[in-house]
């Protein structure tokens, strides 16, 4: 394993938000969901999401999510996505990391 500074870990912006709407991604290869997320001052962004074998869409608007909200935005199947939803693979699909409480949207994680 390669140790970073922690200067390099504060490159990384990861925000709290809370979805907004999801919606599946119909032209993805992997099944995937269009997500608009509230980061607060931040503003509102969208992201795409492969968290469909765990959670339905009807089931992800008002969770809080982490994101990173600094990386290049990247076109996915026509779709524009802003920020990277984080989340852990589990048992059966793609788990959402999210804070265990409320907090601030547009709370920066460190």
């Amino acid at each position: 394993m390669e140790h970073i500074v922690f200067d390099d870990f504060m490159k990384v912006d990861m925000r709290v938000g809370r979805i907004l709407a999801a919606e599946p991604l119909p032209k993805a290869r992997v099944p995937a969901y269009k997500l608009t997320v509230d980061f607060g001052e931040l503003g509102v962004k969208k992201s795409s999401a492969r968290v469909t074998d765990l959670y339905a869409a009807e089931s992800l608007p008002g969770r809080l999510v982490i994101a990173v909200v600094n990386f290049e935005p990247k076109r996915i199947a026509g779709f524009l996505s802003e920020v990277l939803v984080l989340g852990l693979a589990g048992e059966g699909g793609v788990v959402l990391l999210e804070p265990e409480r409320e907090v601030a949207l547009g709370q920066r994680v460190f």
